[in-house]
């Protein structure tokens, strides 16, 4: 990754986990994610945008396989997404065949928006939801 994308990349993530994450996991209308921490073991939420389509939530990661988020998935796609107040559970599949930019379009615009601009490596991630 080139430098000013790894700089961008820290700053992005600092302001998300020092401020932004902390503000927006507290809003109940926010869609929240929720992984298991691969290290940890205990469960980690992260406040993202997407949009449930029938028994689908997609959401793209705007750092990839770097998000932390992402990382969790790999080591154990059994998630909970909470969307509109409500818990579903599900399994989650990043897709790094899937036209990110494109599926970005098909979601809410202004997290669209954020992603577009923020992001250094897009990727798709589909929630398979069981209930």
């Amino acid at each position: 990754m080139p430098r000013y994308l790894d700089t961008k990349h820290r700053a992005v993530t600092t302001f998300q986990r020092r401020i932004g994450n902390p503000l927006l996991k507290r809003l109940p209308w926010q869609t929240l994610l929720e992984t298991t921490g691969r290290t940890s073991g205990l469960p980690r939420r992260t406040p993202v945008g997407g949009r449930r389509v029938g028994d689908s939530f997609w959401l793209v990661s705007e750092f990839g396989d770097k998000s932390q988020y992402v990382r969790n998935i790999e080591a154990d796609p059994r998630v909970r997404v909470r969307i509109r107040g409500r818990w579903y559970h599900g399994t989650a599949h990043p897709l790094p065949d899937d036209d990110p930019r494109a599926r970005l379009r098909l979601l809410p615009r202004l997290n669209s928006a954020a992603v577009r601009v923020l992001g250094t490596r897009l990727l798709t991630v589909r929630v398979d939801l069981t209930d």
